[in-house]
């Protein structure tokens, strides 16, 4: 059974910039791309295990969002966790939805990303 568990309100998340959510005491990365889809996933760093995610690059490759580590740069795809640089690694993703301007997540990794606008 899917629980979800709010985050904050969608306006309070700048476009193409992450932010860190600490909820029941593990950390996420959120990500608001400029269609208002949102992603969330493990603020670790695969590579490292540093909580750093929510401070790397949003870009993408070809339609796919991505972040890229902000310590050795690895690029990870938003929504399915795929390492593009280093195939072994592999960044947690959450699902998420948006409900009446405020973002949700499913804290259970790997639920897939509804990606879902406002």
């Amino acid at each position: 059974m899917t629980t979800w568990i709010p985050v904050c309100r969608l306006d309070e998340l700048e476009v193409l910039w992450g932010e860190a959510a600490l909820i029941e005491g593990e950390q996420f990365a959120l990500f608001r791309l400029p269609d208002d889809r949102v992603h969330a996933v493990s603020n670790q760093d695969p590579a490292t295990g540093s909580q750093v995610l929510s401070r790397g690059i949003v870009g993408s490759r070809g339609d796919r969002a991505t972040i890229a580590s902000p310590l050795h740069k690895q690029v990870y795809d938003l929504e399915t966790g795929e390492c593009f640089s280093a195939p072994d690694y592999r960044l947690p993703v959450f699902a998420v939805r948006i409900v009446d301007g405020v973002v949700e997540i499913d804290t259970r990794p790997d639920r897939g990303q509804s990606g879902a606008a406002a």
